[in-house]
């Protein structure tokens, strides 16, 4: 299957990116600036992590407050409404981490902030001869987006992680976070019939985390392969499709409108389902979407099978890889 570039033009929205970077940027004093502003070539805004390591960029410790609004609003433009929501969320589980580990007295080396995410900036934002982009990254947030041409996006690989995924104590208790990532797969899961799970189901052990890890490029064989679409029904087959929608659709609309669109042209005929881990909730799990373009990988095996890590990649797409070599293609 020939992987062509995705049709990501969206004026509407790297006009958005442009004007928040812009204005996020003014808003730094020339120590922050350098902080935050790297080169577009070379190896940096290739680096991402979700776990809660130190990293490159602006820390939103270091900023004030109208900094600290600029630079959220400039992560928003990279993810829908949905999206932007559950990004905040998963930033402010880091105080109740922090407040669990404390009672639990387990207590981490790192230390569980909301200050504790970094922004950057590649290149002169709103450029149109070059490419730029910007980077947002902590403790299981990771937004790359990468600007081609004035008017095509791409902001993957695409990570939402979630510790605690489901909150134990506090005026919280019981509120869940990536609910629909946990619970649409199950219910697919606990759908299929014995020979269908025969076939789902690679393994009774889930992996200790996502196989692709936060390497630049994934490995489509990274993953399991699990039953295939064509072995589902018409009903587990929707269930199948709305769940890669749901994490497609983390991205702002017209990304996500764009991306879709590629997909089903594509078709979900080689789209297969893997399932390792038991099927019942609070036990340690994991599953991966394949197909010959992209790979979605969740797990949820942490801290007693409450910490939930979940990846959408793109064996072309990520960090705008195709977008690049078409636009270089065209300037020499």
């Amino acid at each position: 299957m020939t992987l062509t570039p995705i049709p990501s033009r969206a004026i509407e929205t790297v006009k958005r990116m442009a004007d928040a970077a812009t204005e996020f940027l003014n808003s730094l004093d020339a120590a922050q600036r350098k902080s935050a502003s790297f080169k577009f070539a070379g190896n940096e805004r290739y680096k991402w992590a979700y776990t809660p390591i130190d990293r490159n960029g602006l820390l939103i410790s270091d900023m004030s407050a109208d900094q600290l609004g600029l630079a959220f609003k400039l992560m928003e433009t990279g993810y829908s409404a949905r999206g932007a929501a559950t990004a905040h969320r998963i930033i402010e589980l880091e105080t109740i981490l922090g407040e669990w580990e404390n009672i639990s007295k387990n207590i981490s080396q790192w230390e569980r902030s909301v200050q504790r995410y970094w922004f950057s900036v590649f290149g002169t934002p709103g450029s149109v001869d070059e490419p730029w982009g910007f980077r947002v990254g902590g403790h299981h947030i990771a937004l790359s987006a990468s600007i081609v041409n004035g008017e095509q996006v791409s902001i993957l690989p695409l990570f939402f992680g979630a510790n605690p995924a489901t909150i134990r104590h506090g005026s919280r208790k019981g509120e869940r976070t990536l609910v629909e990532e946990e619970d649409w797969a199950r219910a697919l899961l606990t759908s299929l019939d014995s020979d269908q799970t025969g076939l789902a189901v690679v393994n009774s052990i889930a992996p200790a985390d996502i196989l692709t890890t936060n390497v630049r490029s994934a490995n489509p064989d990274a993953a399991p392969v699990g039953i295939g679409f064509g072995r589902l029904h018409g009903g587990q087959r929707d269930q199948l499709v709305s769940l890669v929608k749901h994490y497609v659709t983390r991205a702002a609309e017209d990304l996500a409108d764009n991306y879709w669109r590629e997909i089903e042209s594509s078709g979900f005929d080689d789209v297969t389902f893997a399932w390792a881990g038991p099927s019942q909730a609070g036990e340690g799990h994991y599953y991966a979407i394949r197909h010959p373009r992209f790979l979605i990988e969740y797990d949820n095996t942490q801290n007693g099978a409450n910490h939930i890590h979940s990846v959408l990649r793109d064996f072309s797409h990520d960090w705008g890889e195709d977008l690049l070599a078409a636009h270089y293609r065209a300037s020499h």
